[in-house]
């Protein structure tokens, strides 16, 4: 999340807060602190705000405790949690990739709700059974019921809440299919947001900031929701595609065979120039790289005498792709890696051709123009 502020590590999870976080540390320190000092009058000058303030961070921790149930069933199936994030709305951990099946995105999805579901149970039993008093049984109970709150309204079935990706996994596990699991809940989302929307416009246009709050919860559900349904689309299509459909057409690739003149005359004048072009053998292998550059070294009287192969120079590609892997997996390489290009090359060696994010982008705009939604 973008913004963050890093404060430190979490059993090896980087641990970041938004700023927005502190004015809802600050805004509950304060209206907790202010509840705690009408209801004891007897506490001392500042002890209200102080117990606030420990309250503030205690409801906070619940939230860190619901993310780290996520992040600990993600990292027992092998994914990796990039970070515990805190802002306005709660928390989120962020991860490296999405679970591999149903079952696996179910247990995902709801380990943050049972873990605020036992905090509850537990603070229910010490609040009951320790015959503790006065503001700290006053705290405990507050908190309990942040905990239940957490707990069941993460479990309202609408993207990007948990209950939304259960609802994801069970689409997911009937359909056989992720991305109409990832639709269908966001769907859902984004309903829930628009019914949160109008149910605190209602009051605002009665006069009363009392709705505003949910007002806000909307528009963080439409937002996330619709990039989440938009997302599965954009993946789905990706699935679907293969590393050839996003070859560059006109990929630099030239023979090692030609002459420098040939080479210049055939793709250079009067064509889009490239700063490098990739060289292959006559079985069209890739036996390395020329760039434009070096042509300089070479007086244009012994362009004609000059082959392509004697100015190639080799080159090593870290990562290389076959045609008919998934689009999805190339995409996903190049971001994981920062990569721009990706050379896709045949079983048997031969180049196809070089792919880029850009050809990726332009073979979805060309899809989406074909095929208006």
């Amino acid at each position: 999340m973008n913004g963050t502020i890093r404060v430190g590590n979490l059993f090896g999870i980087p641990f970041n807060v938004h700023p927005s976080w502190f004015f809802v540390l600050g805004w509950v320190t304060l209206s907790y602190g202010s509840g705690l000092a009408a209801q004891f009058p007897s506490l001392s000058l500042g002890l209200p705000w102080l117990l606030g303030l420990i309250a503030a961070l205690l409801l906070f921790a619940s939230v860190l405790a619901h993310e780290l149930g996520h992040s600990f069933v993600a990292i027992r199936q092998g994914i990796e949690v990039k970070s515990i994030n805190l802002f306005l709305f709660g928390g989120l951990a962020s991860l490296g990739k999405e679970p591999k099946t149903p079952a696996g995105a179910f247990w995902l999805a709801i380990a943050g709700p049972l873990v605020s579901l036992a905090l509850f149970g537990v603070i229910s039993v010490i609040s009951f059974g320790s015959g503790i008093s006065g503001p700290f049984a006053a705290i405990l109970g507050v908190l309990g019921y942040v905990n239940l709150a957490l707990a069941l309204f993460n479990l309202i079935p609408g993207l990007p809440l948990d209950g939304g990706n259960v609802l994801k996994a069970i689409v997911w596990k009937i359909t056989g299919n992720p991305y109409k699991g990832t639709v269908f809940a966001g769907r859902a989302g984004q309903i829930l947001g628009w019914i949160a929307i109008a149910s605190g416009l209602f009051p605002l246009l009665m006069g009363s900031f009392s709705g505003v709050w949910n007002i806000l919860i909307g528009w963080f559900l439409l937002q996330n929701a619709g990039r989440a349904t938009q997302g599965a689309r954009v993946q789905e299509q990706l699935a679907n595609l293969t590393a050839q459909d996003a070859v560059m057409p006109d990929s630099p690739i030239v023979s090692e065979a030609l002459s420098v003149r040939e080479f210049v005359n055939d793709y250079i004048i009067g064509k889009p120039q490239a700063q490098r072009f990739l060289v292959t053998n006559d079985q069209g292998k890739l036996v390395g790289a020329i760039a434009v550059d070096d042509l300089k070294t070479i007086p244009t009287s012994q362009w004609p005498e000059i082959s392509v192969s004697q100015l190639t120079q080799p080159i090593e590609f870290s990562t290389t792709v076959k045609p008919d892997q998934s689009l999805l997996e190339v995409v996903t390489l190049l971001e994981e890696q920062k990569l721009t290009q990706l050379p896709v090359i045949r079983d048997n060696g031969v180049l196809v051709g070089l792919l880029e994010k850009a050809s990726v982008l332009q073979l979805l705009q060309k899809r989406a123009e074909a095929n208006p939604a």
